[in-house]
């Protein structure tokens, strides 16, 4: 019984703590655009010479 007064504050803080950063997470716009990733390891991207111009 004694450790249920351990183990409930460190379960609420620990809980706490991970709402804290998942909120932290949507407010700093990780989750803004979930396509852009998957996409660019599909393309390359293109390369410019020092003239402009594309090169393979």
């Amino acid at each position: 019984m004694t450790t249920l007064v351990y183990l409930i504050p460190v379960a609420l803080f620990l809980g706490a703590l991970g709402l804290s950063g998942f909120l932290w997470a949507l407010r700093s716009g990780q989750y803004e655009d979930l396509d852009g990733a998957a996409e660019r390891i599909l393309f390359e991207p293109e390369v410019r010479d020092n003239e402009g111009r594309q090169s393979n």
